[in-house]
């Protein structure tokens, strides 16, 4: 079997690399493969039960590398350690090729996740002869062989066709169900509060930067020095973001941390602290908490952006207006830290029942919806709540919460364990979900607009809900959390 690393076709069997990227394996007799979408810690270990499952696949990676998501955010340490970060089927095949686990109570770097795990993981998938593993493959389309999406004859039966656009060209790869593990590291919530960007962010976008800034570098580094930058959001890429810039600021004179906060108060932005049972995840929380207290971070409360100018009073600056008219001068650069969605066109072909809040399976989208609100841990959840009106296609890993940001590396795990045993037809091991999370401790946001007090949001933190209450995840974004 062929799969592609580091840009090259490479065969196990001849132990041969050719530089022959994007050539597409043909066979007439073998039975179609299971195709996932994503080279990311999901997307393997779909991989790796496929493998287990004696099921051929193919993974199609956009990016020049395995992990090109994780890497965007490489220089951020996560706040789960080893032990939640590996999935069990992954970690049978490693350790049967001598693969030396990492600690389990260490904390590692989106960096040091790709190049301890999921390369090593990669060579060991590829060296099995089925599967491959086909990097700057990007998916345009998915749909029915022969048929689009109105049609109903013989739907069910019919191989999916995956439209791929590789670096030979486009290609056709015909697949026996599709797992969409693609994520949603690409497609960023804009700055502006209507969740379109606001009047005038795309057309300073050289002075905004989407997800936490790496400032250990210097060229980073120096670019926020003696500013006043904005930051916008309030989840743990945002708490992130806040340590870091004050403690440059502190270190730089001049440097300026306004931040921007949509609701109308911060009382739930900083997490559970000490009774977050992930304890890296607490300490974030408290360290941000204190690097705003400390007075070197400006908080402005109920700031929804609806605009971006250049300041009138200073050469150079930008001026943030917000929809109730207030708005701040003499910013420097934007951080936009508010989450991410899902890049849902390249599905359009298929049938999809989607939540029209969340953009997340159907059934999945209660136990997440940052709207209902609740604290603990999201109910365990597999193919039963991810299964598509199209049979054989599922959206799993982050991609599968949608715009919830609330995901756990677990979790994916636990999805395309469930995924794959229902595409190989064990549909009792399907069901037989088992997953225990970590207590999160957070009472997050709730849907709340400007000015409505936290006591009246229901939920965990406030009175007696009207309806029963939910349970779901903790903030943990893609963007350095984990």
């Amino acid at each position: 079997m062929v799969a592609f690393i580091d840009g090259c076709r490479y065969s196990p069997f001849i132990d041969q690399r050719l530089c022959l990227q994007g050539v597409p394996m043909s066979s007439t007799s073998a039975p179609s493969p299971v195709v996932i979408v994503g080279a990311g810690p999901i997307g393997l270990a779909a991989a790796a039960h496929a493998h287990v499952r004696g099921l051929p696949a193919i993974v199609l990676e956009a990016g020049a590398s395995v992990g090109a998501a994780v890497r965007a955010w490489g220089h951020v340490r996560l706040f789960s350690p080893w032990a939640e970060l590996v999935d069990p089927a992954a970690a049978d095949l490693l350790l049967a090729d001598g693969w030396v686990r990492p600690e389990a109570t260490d904390y590692p770097t989106g960096a040091e996740w790709a190049e301890r795990y999921l390369e090593p993981l990669t060579r060991s998938l590829v060296a099995t002869g089925a599967i491959e593993v086909r990097l700057g493959h990007r998916v345009t389309g998915v749909a029915r062989r022969g048929r689009d999406r109105l049609v109903d004859s013989g739907r069910d039966e019919a191989d999916f066709s995956v439209h791929v656009e590789g670096p030979d060209g486009p290609l056709v790869i015909e697949a026996r169900a599709v797992i969409d593990a693609s994520g949603t590291w690409g497609d960023p919530n804009p700055l502006g509060a209507e969740g379109l960007p606001a009047l005038g962010e795309l057309a300073h976008g050289d002075r905004i930067t989407y997800g936490i800034p790496d400032l250990a570098d210097p060229a980073t580094r120096q670019r926020y020095a003696g500013r006043h930058v904005a930051v916008a959001g309030t989840g743990a890429s945002a708490q992130n973001t806040l340590v870091g810039l004050a403690d440059l600021a502190r270190a730089e004179p001049g440097t300026r941390v306004t931040w921007l906060v949509r609701r109308g108060e911060t009382a739930t932005a900083f997490g559970g602290g000490d009774a977050d049972q992930l304890e890296a995840r607490g300490a974030l929380g408290t360290r941000a908490r204190r690097a705003v207290e400390s007075g070197t971070v400006q908080t402005l409360t109920g700031f929804r952006t609806v605009g971006l100018e250049p300041d009138p009073g200073a050469n150079g600056t930008l001026r943030l207006v917000a929809l109730d008219g207030r708005h701040v001068d003499g910013i420097d650069e934007i951080v936009v830290v508010t989450g991410f969605r899902p890049d849902l066109t390249w599905l359009s072909e298929v049938r999809l029942d989607l939540d029209p809040v969340l953009s997340a399976p159907r059934q999945l989208a209660p136990l997440i919806d940052p709207n209902v609100h609740s604290c603990g841990t999201v109910y365990p959840h597999g193919a039963a709540e991810l299964t598509q009106p199209e049979s054989g296609l599922y959206l799993a890993g982050m991609k599968s919460y949608g715009r919830a940001t609330s995901f756990l590396a677990l979790t994916g795990f636990e999805q395309v364990r469930s995924i794959v045993a229902a595409i190989a037809g064990d549909h009792a091991a399907a069901a037989r979900v088992e997953l225990v999370l970590p207590e999160t401790g957070v009472c997050g946001g709730s849907g709340l607009y400007d000015g409505l007090p936290a006591d009246d949001a229901g939920g965990c933190c406030g009175p007696t809900p009207a309806s029963p209450e939910l349970i779901t995840l903790g903030t943990r974004s893609a963007g350095g959390c984990g």
